[in-house]
């Protein structure tokens, strides 16, 4: 796949620099719309307080061009190309000694990777710090970091807002620094990743929905506000759910800034997670389907954590979870989605059959393995 940045061009393998998630879309097409009426009409140019209106507004559009050029100015440069092995996504600044951020999806297996800083064309080297595939989220170091390198600004996300323009900055299919614009479209977003050789298919909380483009190559990226803040790293977009597997226009995730923090400081600290803050019930599960194959009935308890929460309620190797407090349980991929949605401590009764019998058991939540 050819790639062009300014006066050059340049051929770059996109093996996996940005995940899509399979979503079903309805599509309805609107017919036979008109803008206005004669009443309007006679009412509109010509007039002399449509012609104010008209000033007035093109002020206001002028005031916000130079809202989004002044965002560009300041966060663009702490938007880095992240080169690894044949995989090429984005990062961003996390602070002046060289750490970015970016998704573990974009570095893979790799531990040494080359950054290509927003205001240079020469490569500079980078190692792994830590990689945790589970929330998809990485940091790698600069060997040598500028002086002059420029940390980015996380924002509070939970003053984060449907309808707030923000913009996406990364490199899609290999287009240095690009910019797309849109707006939040949802927030609290429990999206499944799906499951690819550089990522395990991994369940994320509180995703921010945003209407902005994201494309292969923004995975890493900034979603930010005109505060000049990074409200999320740019993740994964859907697609129509259709045999072409099309991307779905204006349907984007990002991770939300907080998460981003909070395991960031840790990774970087301590050189692992060392506390997720995700429930979970120590389980590993698989989903089970009726015996003509064709309906999924419960996720299957495939092995059981010793001393964990789902082995302390009574809980076996060969259950089968239908229910998890007040919700139904068809899938492993639903099991997952609920927990990520609930906090560690909690205690929910879980809902299970066992040779044909249905069970309840009362378990306490604990936390997601960090590592």
């Amino acid at each position: 796949m050819e790639s062009a940045g300014s006066g050059t061009s340049r051929s770059l393998p996109l093996r996996k620099p940005c995940l899509v998630l399979t979503v079903g879309l309805v599509l309805a097409a609107v017919a036979g719309c008109s803008s206005g009426s004669s009443s309007d009409a006679s009412n509109g140019w010509n007039s002399g307080g449509s012609s104010t209106a008209t000033a007035a507004a093109s002020g206001a559009g002028n005031d916000l061009q130079t809202d989004y050029q002044n965002t560009v100015k300041a966060v663009l440069p702490s938007v880095v190309q992240i080169t690894a092995g044949e995989s090429l996504g984005s990062g961003i600044v996390y602070d002046k000694t060289g750490d970015i951020v970016t998704n573990a999806h974009v570095i893979g297996s790799g531990r040494s990777f080359k950054v290509t800083l927003a205001d240079s064309s020469a490569t500079l080297d980078a190692t792994l710090v830590y990689s945790y595939p589970t929330s998809d989220l990485a940091v790698i170091k600069l060997t040598n970091p500028p002086s002059d390198i420029r940390p980015a600004v996380f924002a509070d996300t939970s003053k984060v807002e449907v309808g707030q323009i923000v913009l996406a900055m990364g490199n899609p299919l290999g287009l240095e620094s690009s910019v797309t614009q849109g707006i939040v479209s949802a927030v609290g977003r429990t999206v499944s990743e799906p499951a690819t050789a550089d990522s395990p298919g991994v369940t994320i909380p509180n995703m921010v929905q945003t209407s902005a483009a994201i494309n292969p190559g923004n995975s890493g990226g900034a979603l930010v506000n005109l505060a000049d803040q990074v409200v999320g790293i740019n993740t994964l977009a859907a697609t129509s759910g259709t045999d072409s597997g099309a991307q779905a226009p204006g349907i984007g995730f990002a991770i939300p800034a907080s998460a981003v923090v909070s395991l960031a400081d840790q990774m970087i600290k301590d050189g692992k997670v060392t506390n997720s803050g995700r429930a979970a019930l120590g389980i590993t599960s698989r989903t089970v389907l009726t015996s003509g194959g064709d309906t999924e009935t419960g996720a299957g308890v495939v092995s059981v954590t010793s001393g964990g929460p789902a082995a302390k309620g009574g809980i076996q190797a060969g259950d089968v979870i239908t229910k998890l407090g007040g919700t139904t349980i068809v899938s492993s991929n639903e099991l997952s989605e609920v927990l990520a949605g609930l906090q560690p401590g909690l205690q929910v009764q879980v809902t299970y059959l066992r040779d044909g019998a249905t069970r309840t058991a009362n378990v306490t939540l604990g936390t997601l393995a960090a590592s």
